[in-house]
């Protein structure tokens, strides 16, 4: 069978989730309309007769501002180490910048073949296509793929072209596994989803998801987590008037948390303010961004 492990790079809200989601027919990255959703790497196993390819969701490369931002930047890079295979992912309705040209020049170094993604190709006209793809091949002379990951436009020629470029190999997992990551990390996404989700851009940066306690012996199933926040203000505003905000977070969490754990759920958040945790070590470590080799 052909398999390997296939790296999706690119800058923040280009598509990355989407197209994995859209390529496994099944949420396993959350998606939002939020500027670097994604913080860790999220291995997503795709499985044919004739196939398995180990997909790696990375955090969007962006220009950092706080220790989470580099150990982001450096989960997304570190992920090419393995890589048969890497995906750099282009917004077409935005186009190749500096940031996108680095990217490229750090991949070409390893000498690990690409595929360049165009996406959300339905926002631009035909000739801004063909000068974009003009620009990209300037970059690498690889394949480009042109797509819309939102509407699985193309998906099956982006993994014709993959497995064109992947070796005879062995299974990495069992035919069932559809991810790496684990129900409680699932749990914390889900939470963290439904927040920025409800929330303005001055506060999504600064919030993550720690897990309390779960005890899985009980029915409902009672989860306590701790939304995180870096000021007063920002818990205010999590918490909303009267706290219906809080209580519409926790409401959406707990519907999509039933889905996936098919059983009833008692879900209690609490939001907290750890001040400036993106600039520190043990708090990155334990709300688990930090990269394995520091």
């Amino acid at each position: 069978m052909k398999s390997g492990f296939v790296s999706i790079l690119g800058k923040s809200n280009v598509g990355k989730s989407t197209l994995l989601n859209s390529i496994l027919h099944q949420k396993i990255s959350i998606v939002t309309d939020k500027q670097q959703t994604t913080r860790n790497v999220i291995k997503g196993i795709y499985n044919d007769d004739d196939s398995q390819i180990v997909f790696i969701d990375t955090p969007g490369i962006h220009k950092a501002r706080q220790k989470l931002g580099e150990e982001m930047n450096n989960m997304a890079l570190q992920s090419i180490k393995d890589a048969e295979v890497v995906l750099i992912v282009i917004d077409a309705s935005y186009g190749v910048d500096d940031e996108v040209r680095r990217i490229y020049q750090k991949v070409n170094r390893k000498h690990i073949p690409i595929i360049s993604v165009l996406n959300k190709i339905d926002l631009i006209k035909i000739d801004r296509s063909i000068k974009l793809k003009e620009e990209i091949k300037e970059l690498n002379e690889g394949p480009i793929i042109e797509m819309v990951a939102k509407d699985g436009f193309n998906v099956d020629e982006l993994l014709k072209t993959i497995k064109s470029m992947l070796e005879e190999g062995p299974q990495y997992y069992d035919k069932d596994t559809v991810s790496d990551m684990d129900v409680i990390f699932q749990i914390k996404e889900i939470i963290r989803e439904k927040a920025l989700n409800q929330l303005k851009d001055e506060v999504p940066h600064s919030l993550a998801v720690y897990m309390k306690d779960i005890d899985w012996e009980l029915n409902p199933l009672p989860i306590y987590a701790d939304i995180i926040v870096e000021k007063d203000s920002q818990k205010g505003i999590v918490i909303g008037k009267n706290g219906q905000r809080l209580k519409n977070i926790g409401a959406k969490a707990r519907q999509s948390i039933e889905a996936l754990l098919h059983k009833h759920v008692y879900l209690s958040l609490t939001v907290k303010v750890n001040e400036d945790w993106r600039n520190k070590d043990n708090l990155l470590s334990t709300f688990g961004y930090k990269t394995k080799n520091n």
